[in-house]
């Protein structure tokens, strides 16, 4: 092997190995089985605590074993971590129950996979967070605050958008939140963080007194007595209480940002403040006044740092602190900093109480998951089969490089704390057949190299070379698309963006890297002497732009059709998870299966029905949760009625649901794709030229504009995944765009002779196959997810249809001759803007040779 060799050898190891690091443990192991396995010492002992854990569980004492050996360590002062002296722990952890929180917390994290199942695959933790509104506001008012609250929320719970929570209003002062992956018996406190307030504020200590010597009858007016809490050298709690002015001086919308870091002086965690430019101004003229006052009385001056009412740290004050920055300091874990800042962040205005907690079963039926994963089982073999038996051994590496690809994408996944949905599953398996395009687009530029008459090695060096430039710009459009989704987005919206940026990252570093790696490492070894392929329109001549105007009208007619379906039916488009329905919650006699309760509706057209079964902490019994249409929740329990008579349901209480897909995600997703189709017209305009840029752009906004028509002309109705299947689409129509644009660019340059009209037929024919293949591997996914899967995924992967033949459309039909009429027909006034290929270090040698 060459050293070029090693070095991709070497990345590509090492990438695929941290994202396997990332991936272990690969699914959950009983708690008890694996610290029991993983006690390292103290056997016997250790032995004895699980088994009187255990005996409690059994007792009913506690929910899980989990539980009760935290509350038998806290009542005999019993160190756990004992039992696990090879983890390490933070040394500023001193305190016994605090350090057994950390490390059980620890334990119980190691015995999960981190890519956990989503709310529909498994279920999770759900609880309903009352709101303090302010009753004699205005209606628009209340419900502005409630919005706000839940966008908040959505923010603690949700920072990338990958974590697919369910957070949705319920009546008119309530707050649903729903977290998949966890469950109140091992985590009774997963709404503690989330209903904080987070009020923060900065308040002077008072200078002369103290109130363990100060008699109450001689407490300063004007301030109260706040204790901080701290540990001393041998663990032992100290609290020291202060005297606090009850008017704070700074609060916390001086705060522009919170961070952890670690102490300088103390090495433990602390978190850093960063001021508003107005915050630093005062922050910096209330110490100044401390330290002035310092020298007038001849004592230091302390300012106290609040959160939620509880003194966090009083740290002198000697002179003026300027640079717009402060920190709260305390004993604190890293995750326990980490949360503080995040709700520092995220500061909530409005009070939330918890009202009731529960757990809520799996929202798909056992069948609907069955299906779905044997879908997108079959949907990746096919991939793999058709690219195995169309490109023979370069299809079997590309094949290999997918494989990875997919590890490393979970890897990444898994390191960002996501969870895996259905639609998910569905959307990584469409990912994979987008992957293979990077793959295509080398091999067809290997073989025109070959056709050439060139040896293999340098058909290989040369197709990797020219199918550089459009495997670059095309994943940069893509990204940029991502970015701006990232930063403009929310909740779901930003987590596609997040997941389309990792896939974009992973295809490349596949296509450019591994599958590079091992086609060099065979051809270059003397084992891969012929690189044979079946082939599909080679050699075209179809003259498309003669068919642009009827085509160009057609596409449009059917936009417009969609449109004004979209119109008329107006709200009617929106499913739950946009519009809010009605939820009943039912007692039952026998348990009915989601899949039966699916049926009824389906069968006497019932609408949208999300059927669920949650259970209340500490009780056994369960509740179906029922959530309908608006209005239409009476129609649906009468259906079920009739139907089960044995079941005996019975309607305890019901319900006004707000969307899970709030206005602001709307909003957000709305800007997102508004600012992107700018962003790609100023990229395209800049690395190509304006005319190239037009086109791509009203080639996206047809796809996504026919998407939405036929979708909705087809009687469906939107649901959450759909905002990604949507936003999906954009990025596979500019994709298909850029690789046809880079094209007509280059033949440009080749061809100095031929009209603009032949220079984009022979553009468009030359990609033909390339274009062709891309989207049989993905149709071929996608179909399968049709065909077999039920439910959101076959709206998912209809949805996909529409846009794969849509995009491989408008890249042919759309972008192209808007870039044609852009020009007038005319390639001089391409030419007089410079638009020629970029001078690549490599395309120097097909200069000469021309």
């Amino acid at each position: 092997m060459t050293g070029n060799m090693y070095w991709k050898l070497a990345v590509a190891s090492l990438v695929v190995a941290w994202a396997v690091v990332n991936l272990i443990p690969f699914r959950d192991t009983p708690f008890e089985e694996y610290i029991e396995r993983e006690a390292s010492a103290h056997h016997e002992d250790f032995r004895e605590l699980i088994e009187r854990a255990q005996e409690r569980v059994d007792a009913q004492e506690q929910p899980s074993v989990f539980m009760a050996m935290k509350r038998i360590a806290a009542e005999e002062g019993t160190d756990i971590s004992r039992f696990f002296p090879h983890i390490p722990l933070e040394r500023s952890l001193v305190n016994v129950e605090r350090r057994n929180d950390v490390l059980m917390a620890e334990l119980l994290r190691r015995s999960q996979p981190k890519l956990q199942p989503g709310l529909d695959l498994r279920g999770g933790v759900a609880f309903i967070l009352r709101a303090a509104v302010d009753e004699e506001l205005e209606s628009w008012r209340r419900e502005e605050q409630l919005n706000q609250a839940i966008q908040i929320i959505r923010s603690r719970a949700d920072g990338l958008g990958v974590a697919e929570p369910v957070i949705r209003p319920v009546g008119t002062n309530r707050i649903e939140v729903q977290l998949p992956g966890l469950t109140t018996r091992d985590n009774p406190d997963a709404a503690g963080e989330l209903q904080r307030p987070a009020l923060l504020e900065f308040a002077l200590v008072h200078r002369d007194l103290d109130p363990r010597t100060t008699p109450e009858d001689e407490y300063p007016p004007n301030y109260r007595v706040l204790t901080l809490e701290r540990f001393d050298e041998e663990g032992r709690m100290q609290e020291i209480p202060h005297f606090v002015h009850r008017i704070p001086e700074m609060t916390g919308a001086d705060v522009a940002n919170a961070f952890v870091s670690m102490g300088e002086i103390t090495g433990g965690y602390e978190v850093i403040l960063e001021f508003t430019s107005e915050g630093s101004r005062r922050f910096a003229d209330l110490t100044r006044r401390i330290a002035e006052e310092n020298r007038r009385t001849g004592r230091i001056g302390q300012l106290a740092i609040i959160l939620d009412g509880q003194l966090y740290s009083a740290p002198t004050v000697r002179e003026e602190i300027r640079g717009g920055r402060a920190s709260i300091t305390g004993r604190f874990t890293q995750r326990e900093a980490e949360e503080l800042a995040n709700v520092l962040n995220n500061p909530l205005d409005l009070p939330l109480e918890l009202e009731q907690m529960y757990e809520v079963g799996p929202t798909l039926a056992e069948d609907s998951i069955r299906q779905g994963m044997n879908a997108a089982l079959l949907g990746a073999t096919l991939v793999i089969a058709f690219m195995l038996v169309y490109y023979m051994f370069a299809g079997l590496v590309a094949c290999i490089t997918l494989s990875l690809n997919l590890v490393i994408i979970l890897g990444v996944l898994s390191s960002l704390g996501a969870t895996l949905t259905l639609p998910g599953i569905a959307g990584i398996v469409l990912t994979m057949g987008i992957a293979v395009d990077a793959n295509i687009l080398i091999f067809e530029r290997i073989r025109e190299e070959l056709k050439l008459g060139k040896k293999l090695q340098t058909a290989l060096t040369t197709g990797y070379e020219k199918a550089l430039s459009a495997i670059v710009d095309a994943n940069i459009t893509t990204l940029l698309t991502a970015g701006i989704l990232i930063y403009f987005g929310s909740g779901p919206v930003k987590g596609f963006g997040v997941t389309l940026a990792i896939g974009v990252f992973t295809s490349m570093f596949g296509a450019l890297i591994i599958s590079r790696f091992f086609l060099e490492l065979m051809v270059n070894s003397g084992f891969l002497k012929k690189l044979s392929m079946l082939s599909v329109m080679q050699d075209s001549k179809i003259d498309f732009l003669k068919y642009r105007k009827p085509a160009f009208a057609a596409s449009w007619l059917i936009v417009a059709l969609g449109i004004g379906v979209m119109v008329y039916k107006g709200d009617r488009i929106y499913g739950i998870d946009f519009a809010g329905g009605d939820e009943l919650l039912i007692q039952f006699e026998e348990r009915l299966g989601t899949s039966d309760i699916e049926q009824i509706v389906s069968q006497q057209n019932l609408g949208e029905v999300l059927p669920v079964y949650q259970s209340m902490i500490g009780e056994e019994r369960e509740t179906l949760r029922l959530q309908t249409e608006f209005d239409r929740a009476a129609e649906v329990f009468a259906a079920l009625e009739e139907a089960f008579p044995e079941a005996g349901l019975v309607v305890i209480g019901e319900n006004r649901i707000g969307p899970a897909v709030g206005a602001e995600i709307q909003r957000d997703a709305l800007i997102g794709i508004a600012v992107a189709l700018i962003g790609i017209l100023l990229y395209v305009a800049l690395r190509f030229e304006m005319g190239y840029g037009v086109g791509a752009v009203v080639a996206v906004v047809h796809d996504l504009l026919m998407v939405i028509g036929i979708f909705v002309l087809s009687g469906r109705q939107l649901s959450a995944p759909m905002v990604a299947a949507i936003l999906m689409v954009a990025g596979y129509s500019i994709n298909d765009t850029i690789v046809a644009f880079d094209r007509i660019r280059e033949e440009l340059g080749l061809d100095p002779n031929s009209s603009l009209k032949d220079i984009v037929n022979k553009s468009i024919n030359r990609v033909l196959p390339r274009t062709i293949i891309t989207s049989v591997t993905t149709l071929l996914a996608t179909t399968s997810l049709y065909v077999f899967g039920g439910g959101v995924i076959n709206d998912f992967s209809f949805t996909f249809i529409v846009g794969i033949l849509t995009g491989t459309f408008s890249s042919i039909f759309i972008a192209s001759p808007v870039f044609y009429w852009w020009h007038k027909g005319d390639r001089r006034h391409v030419e007089e803007r410079k638009d020629v290929l970029p001078n690549y270090e490599w395309s120097s040698a097909t200069k000469a040779a021309r």
